[in-house]
């Protein structure tokens, strides 16, 4: 490292203790306390990763005891010895350092503190900016404007600033606050009396301490004059201990507290043997630190072109089949694929250069701007190379560019998406947007596109942005996308997710981007017909509610009906918002309306009609494509915390299917002329999962025999023959048998039953006496959340968990019942993204007419030619029945008919 690099002091003695009482107690798999340790090693690492370029020093105290002690007998001897359980730790968390291949010092006769002054005045003589990692204040006595501290506990950089608002004078006058204030951790006497508060007047108004001393007999308080008078010699004793002795020698010289690479053969079997799991799944993104820097240290400035002559493009092409990579981005007039044309096409063949080919950019008259390729002239150019398997094409959110060229027959084979890769990798943990991985993984800002296109009414379309000012903000994307991929896509290897990304992720753009561009046809009359009635069905609740009330209300306004419901009919229980309103959404409602208030229940039909209407019968209507007049639903790849996908625009996974209007709303969905609709669907595959995952005999049992297990748990929970089991209890154990696979608590499933909470609770302790090996797989995956951060899929997934050590328990417990559910529903949805890709590869293998539509949660649809129903039927059971390897079957229910709701 040069001169120039930042020293980074850590305070290691401060921090174990400060770790070891901020963490639960932990043991590695011997039975030694590890709290601290990994409290110490989870800093070292944030602290390595977030500063890849700076040189760390952990600085420790060599014992109890130091020079002050020869000053003071007294000093600090008020300690209690260390808690039994955190004595081991102290060799160990000398060792964790050293794992991480930092350097490590401690001196005997001196404390921590003085070699960080000693190291910290030395570096500020070179010129290098120091950061103190510490939440000691009498480290505070060192910020100046080249040394800064920074409190690992509460992630907060302290500055002179920060100085001042704890102590009142600025850290050139802390050593004289100390001296009368005292200490007693430390057990420095200071001056009886005096606080800190005071002492920063007492400073301010003198200067110093000796100044206040030689005046202290002209002090106008009798009490105050008496106490300095004859505390001086405490005072000045204090000011000799809280000092920082900068003098203390260097045990390393700065030149070997350079930092070094990491060694993984040191630092993985000081993990593995402290138990540390998390931070071993986490090893790769230390090197991907160390790799960010060290591109940023050696590239160049980022280069920007457009290409407007074919013969340069041809050049830049013949650049990407040498090189055998080619990201790749197109910027269009439209965020739906279907209405969307090319305005350009960016791409980067290495890290260092981003090329934009404008095609239809235009003026501020809609004419054609000067200077750009023919739109069909490039995709000529380009569609080989494509197509070509030796060019590994790379873009983020791939499934867009791949729908968008599909409509100019250029077809993207093999490919990489960034944002499926960084998907796979950390999930829930932060969002996947091509901007915020520029910041986080590269620490760079890209270019807005509302800087370049405007915002609101002013914005215009990117065909009309300048092409000087487009080609930036294109072959940025291009660029960064390249540079995300190189450091991305190593980090799979290293943290063991290739499976997870080449089998169930990285094959879905194709898929899905076909999906999207097929459509689905609609009923538009029968959707205009639901409208109507669904209108006149409002009007008639509206009415009732009316006259439930005595008046007429606006139905639809949630301050209108909290007044009616709390104020005017005095109904108890309500709560008010922070705006001063009443609080009626849907758990609300429920609630009084398992009570048996009339009115919300009123409420509730009405507001579930008018969401039909405004999501689905009107919106639907609205959302028929032009082109082709079906309508096509957007998939997001990346957006849930479990792997499963959602659809937009329109959002197809949320049509109520328990309700009459809800199904009705399915039979507007219809096939084309000689079609047919054929939905698959995989019966209970959580419960399935459930019983694989937490290794319930008798769950498995009752699913190899192809028993309903509704009746087997009602038979067993209410001690009913299977065979006697009446409709309301098989309802009452589905609802507990779903219930449990989402957390449910007692709370939650009196209200869904309508039972009291005592009854409630005695039914959930009855399942898991029936089931332990339920609880057993809740606990231990609550653990795992807790200890790792995420938890698994069968297929290996990482389902995160960031709120699972939340300090709020509300927030706590809702992050333990989703990390005993992520697995469960995570391990549905990778089935279901296999049997997906297994389904459209066999589909076009065999070059079929059938082809895949939709994907709702457990559920495939297809459009199916009527001569092909039989065989189709055939291959979608035996693939989606295939598609994971489970201890109990996998079935799959599969239905058809002309419409949506006719098929399921």
């Amino acid at each position: 490292m040069s001169n120039a690099s930042r020293l980074v002091l850590v305070d290691g003695s401060g921090y174990i203790f400060r770790a070891f009482f901020a963490l639960p107690p932990m043991t590695r798999p011997d039975g030694t306390p590890v709290n601290a340790v990994f409290g110490f090693a989870s800093m070292l690492f944030k602290l390595m990763t977030d500063r890849p370029e700076d040189d760390l020093l952990v600085v420790f105290d060599h014992s109890r005891a130091s020079f002050r002690n020869e000053m003071y007998d007294a000093y600090k001897a008020n300690r209690d010895e260390p808690p039994p359980e955190l004595r081991p730790q102290f060799s160990l968390v000398r060792d964790a350092a050293r794992a991480f291949g930092l350097p490590v010092v401690e001196l005997e006769g001196f404390e921590a503190d003085d070699l960080i002054a000693s190291y910290a005045r030395h570096a500020r003589a070179e010129g290098r900016v120091v950061e103190v990692v510490s939440s000691d204040k009498d480290l505070m006595q060192l910020v100046d404007d080249g040394v800064f501290l920074f409190d690992p506990m509460k992630q907060k950089n302290i500055g002179k600033d920060e100085v001042f608002e704890k102590f009142g004078v600025g850290p050139e006058r802390v050593r004289d606050v100390l001296a009368l204030a005292g200490d007693t951790s430390d057990n420095v006497p200071g001056v009886p009396g005096i606080g800190v508060k005071t002492a920063a007047q007492l400073i301010n108004e003198y200067g110093s301490l000796e100044a206040l001393l030689a005046q202290a007999d002209k002090i106008k308080q009798p009490k105050r004059r008496e106490t300095l008078v004859s505390n001086a010699d405490k005072a000045r004793l204090s000011y000799q201990l809280v000092g920082l002795h900068d003098e203390a020698p260097l045990p390393l010289t700065l030149a070997e507290v350079a930092r070094a690479a990491i060694d993984p053969a040191m630092l993985l079997p000081f993990l593995q043997e402290n138990g540390f799991k998390t931070l071993i799944s986490r090893i790769g993104l230390l090197a991907e630190a160390a790799e960010v820097h060290k591109v940023k240290a050696v590239r160049q400035e980022a280069r920007y072109r457009a290409i407007t002559e074919l013969a340069e493009l041809e050049g830049f092409l013949v650049r990407a089949k040498a090189s055998g990579y080619l990201a790749i981005d197109t910027e269009t007039t439209s965020l739906s694929v279907m209405d969307a044309t090319l305005v350009g096409l960016s791409m980067a063949v290495d890290e260092e250069e981003g090329i934009y080919v404008p095609l239809c950019h235009e003026d501020a008259f809609g004419q054609p701007c000067e200077g750009q390729l023919a739109t069909d002239m490039v995709i000529d150019r380009l569609r080989p190379i494509l197509a070509d398997p030796a060019i590994l094409k790379i873009g983020h959110n791939l499934k867009y560019d791949i729908g968008v060229l599909a409509k100019y027959q250029a077809q993207i084979q093999p490919y990489d998406d960034t944002l499926l890769i960084s998907y796979v990798l950390d999930g829930a943990k932060h969002g996947h947007g091509m901007d915020e991985l520029a910041k986080r993984h590269l620490d760079h800002d890209t270019i807005s596109y509302d800087s370049l296109t405007g915002t609101g009414k002013g914005r215009i379309g990117f065909a009309r942005v300048a092409i000087d000012k487009a080609t930036d903000y294109a072959a940025e994307d291009a660029l960064i996308t390249f540079r995300l991929w190189k450091l991305l896509k190593k980090r799979l290897v290293e943290e063991k997710m290739v499976r997870v990304y080449e089998e169930l992720d990285r094959p879905l753009p194709a898929v899905v981007a076909q999906m999207e561009l097929d459509g689905i046809a609609v009923d538009r009359d029968l959707l205009r017909r639901m409208s109507g009635e669904f209108g006149q069905r409002m009007a008639a609740f509206e009415a009732e509610a009316a006259a439930l009330v005595g008046h007429a209300f606006n139905i639809g306004s949630p301050k209108q009906l909290g007044e009616v419901l709390f104020d005017e009919m005095s109904i108890p229980g309500g709560k008010k918002g922070k705006a001063g309103a009443y609080v009626t959404d849907a758990d609300v409602l429920e609630q009084l309306a398992a009570q048996g208030h009339e009115l919300p229940k009123v409420v509730l039909q009405w507001r579930q009609l008018q969401k039909l209407t405004r999501t689905y019968t009107d919106a639907l209507v609205e959302q028929i494509s032009t082109v082709d007049q079906r309508v096509h639903t957007s998939y997001m790849l990346a957006s849930t915390s479990t792997g499963r996908l959602s659809s937009t625009e329109p959002n197809l996974q949320n049509i109520p299917i328990r309700t009459e209007e809800g199904r009705r709303i399915r039979q507007a969905f219809v096939a084309e002329p000689g079609c047919v609709l054929m939905s698959a669907d995989y019966s209970q595959v959580e419960l399935r999962i459930l019983a694989h995952m937490a290794e319930v005999d008798a769950l498995k049992e009752a699913f190899a025999a192809d028993i309903d297990i509704h009746r087997v748990t009602a038979g067993e929970m209410f001690g009913v023959p299977v065979d006697e089991v009446g409709a309301d209890l098989r309802r009452s154990a589905k609802t507990i048998n779903y219930g449990i696979v989402y957390g449910i608590g007692a709370f939650g499933l009196a209200q869904r039953l309508g039972i009291s909470h005592g009854q409630a609770k005695d039914y959930i302790d009855r399942y898991f006496f029936q089931y332990p090996g339920i609880r057993e797989y809740m606990d231990k995956t609550k653990a795992q959340a807790r200890e790792q951060g995420y938890v698994l899929t069968v297929d290996g997934r990482r389902c995160w968990v960031p709120e699972i050590l939340s300090k709020l328990p509300a927030r706590r417990a809702y992050a333990e019942r989703a990390a005993i559910n992520a697995p469960i529903q995570g391990s549905a949805a990778d089935i279901m993204k296999r049997a997906m890709i297994r389904v459209a590869r066999r589909l076009s293998d065999e070059r079929a007419g059938a082809r895949l539509l939709l994907t709702v949660h457990d559920e495939l649809l297809l459009e199916v030619p009527e001569s092909e129903v039989a065989a189709t039927q055939g291959l979608v059971q035996e693939i989606m029945q295939g598609a994971a390897s489970l201890s109990v079957p996998l079935i799959v229910e599969v239905g058809s008919g002309r419409s949506w709701g006719e098929a399921h």
